[in-house]
């Protein structure tokens, strides 16, 4: 098929077929992916070109070999995938200046040039969809059909993962099963004079995988921000990388460094199964993609395939499965898929691995006491001059200085907000990722910050006082961890009055029962918060049970702030002794 800004891609339009008469089932993101891919066949200035990706296909069938040496038969969904990467172009246009003939002067033309539509790539899938192996198809097909020079990286967690996607290719190489890799393995690698036809151009070496013809290769570079940033890759995949605990968003890295210029039609790839870490980059890159295929901004240069179940209920259907992995059958096994399951009720420490790999939903890998979906944010509300109950952790120290005030409404519901505070000095000693995190807490209004390096609490109850006066706030009680509160809490009850204080002491026999009712909340929607900070508060918790099955609030590491949420809880306490304050 010849470019056409009218056609509907071969492959998507066979899968959307599919679709329609139910024998596809899709979660909410591959159907938002859809609906993206429908608005560019309806833009007249987006054109589908089949032949780039036959092209693609036919390489990677007749030139490329598995890693057990066994011919390649392109999986659907890597001719899916492949169809948004390589399919789709767009036109510029770019004034150039052209010399005239006789050599004196010369004149502008103006040119119109091809420009392949996406760059980035995420596909999320659940484990055993053979994802490195595409992404080893997508580096083999730049190194070899690429005729510019191009720098090459392929990431992950660890060495045996990138391995993992240099293998196939080296593989294909030793085996040189088709006309292009029998030509450029011919010869020696030693022979660097006279005829150039007789020198091996396709090897692999101690550097990874290199091209003589056009001098390009692929290396293994280790998944850490320094050593990521500065380069001008033409392509780079990155694999696992929801798996990673990193300060800063490796895609980010990698695209400043290919949108340059030297490769202005890069191509970042980035491959991985959910992740077991919470608040880490991973979320928030996650976060930004459902803006993109929700349409809250529009980008066409990302193409998007996120699989999952859209329940976890879905995880004892198994005509639900493909949901998560579109190659369930043909690269693993629904046998396998089904012993997983059991072993996550057999093994619970298993429970959230597994659902997080192989069914793409956001779990732990620790204990955490909110899931994922119970830390979305809620819609922005006001809560001017309504009823509350008003929670205090206070603290001197790194920690937050946190209150919170819980808004009562007659379903049952709840709203939230908060106000922490810290000093300058804690702020200047964050890491930079978690600066630019609190950054945004601070143009919220949910933090703080005080000068000083010790918090001043007369300071910080004027502007405490100043807040609720502000919002006119009407608290009507106060809960507190008696910590460091001793000063706080009899000025307070001096300045408003001594009913309606209560103190919360912490530990797993007094929080236990509290905890569990926030958590059921939580579950049904019910808490009502719509800042980051009680986001990313509520994200970091997890809980400790005793003997007798008490839980308190936990944080798995320092920088992982959780004051808010027990803020929040010396709130309900307040509320729960004081409901009749409420009538």
């Amino acid at each position: 098929m010849a470019l056409s800004n009218t056609a509907v891609p071969k492959y998507y339009g066979m899968f959307r077929d599919a679709v329609i008469r139910g024998e596809i089932p899709v979660n909410e993101q591959i159907s938002l992916e859809m609906n993206r891919i429908d608005a560019l066949i309806a833009d007249p200035k987006m054109y589908y070109d089949e032949s780039v990706v036959e092209g693609w296909i036919y390489f990677c069938e007749n030139e490329m070999t598995l890693t057990d040496g066994g011919d390649v038969h392109v999986l659907f969904s890597f001719k899916l995938w492949a169809e948004q990467l390589y399919g789709w172009y767009y036109f510029i246009e770019k004034s150039i200046y052209k010399p005239n003939g006789n050599g004196t002067g010369g004149h502008y033309i103006t040119k119109r040039i091809k420009k392949r539509l996406t760059n980035i790539q995420y596909l999320i899938v659940g484990r055993g969809a053979a994802k490195s192996l595409y992404d080893t198809f997508v580096q083999a097909y730049t190194l070899v059909v690429d005729r510019s020079t191009t720098h090459q990286i392929t990431t992950s967690p660890t060495m045996k993962q990138s391995e993992e996607v240099m293998q196939p290719f080296a593989t294909a190489i030793t085996r040189a099963r088709g006309p292009v890799f029998k030509l450029m393995t011919q010869g020696s690698i030693q022979n660097t004079t006279g005829d150039r036809m007789n020198r091996k151009h396709l090897y692999s070496s101690k550097k990874g995988i290199e091209n003589n013809f056009t001098n390009s290769y692929l290396e293994i570079r280790p998944l850490k921000i320094d050593k990521l940033q500065g380069l001008r890759v033409k392509c780079a995949t990155l694999d696992e990388w929801l798996s990673g605990d990193l300060p800063e968003n490796p895609i980010t890295a990698i695209q400043q460094g290919g949108a340059k210029g030297l490769a202005p039609d890069y191509i970042i790839l980035a491959t991985s199964s959910e992740g077991t870490t919470r608040n880490g980059i991973g979320d928030t890159i996650k976060m930004e993609l459902m803006d993109i295929l929700m349409g809250k901004y529009y980008n066409p240069h990302v193409s998007i395939w996120w699989y999952k179940l859209d329940d976890i209920k879905e995880v004892d259907n198994p005509e639900m499965w493909v949901k998560a992995n579109p190659n369930l059958d043909l690269t693993v096994s629904y046998e396998t898929y089904q012993e997983e399951v059991q072993k996550m009720k057999n093994v619970p420490a298993a429970r959230n691995e597994i659902l997080a790999k192989r069914f793409g939903i956001p779990m732990e890998g620790h204990t955490y006491f909110f899931t994922y979906e119970e830390t979305i944010l809620h819609k922005k509300r006001e809560f001017w001059q309504l009823p509350c109950a008003l929670g205090g952790d206070l603290s001197m120290g790194d920690d937050f200085c946190s209150f919170t005030f819980l808004f009562p409404f007659q379903n049952g519901s709840f709203g939230v907000k908060t106000r922490n505070y810290i000093t300058e000095h804690t702020l200047f000693k964050l890491h930079p990722s978690l600066r630019q995190q609190y950054d945004k807490f601070i143009d919220e209004g949910s933090l703080i910050v005080m000068p000083g390096t010790v918090l001043d609490m007369i300071d910080v109850y004027e502007d405490l006082v100043k807040c609720i006066d502000d919002n006119q706030y009407d608290v009507r009680c106060f809960g507190y961890d008696p910590y460091n509160a001793k000063d706080f809490v009899e000025r307070w009850a001096k300045e408003n009055s001594p009913y309606g204080i209560e103190k919360v002491i912490q530990g797993a026999r007094t929080e236990s029962v509290p905890l569990g009712e926030i958590k059921k909340l939580a579950e049904e929607r019910l808490l009502l918060f719509d800042e980051e900070l009680m986001k990313f508060a509520m994200g970091n918790c997890i809980t400790l049970e005793d003997t007798n099955g008490n839980r308190k609030l936990y944080k798995r590491r320092h920088e992982q702030k959780i004051d808010a949420v027990a803020a929040m809880m010396d709130a309900y306490v307040a509320y729960k002794l004081n409901r009749e304050a409420f009538e």
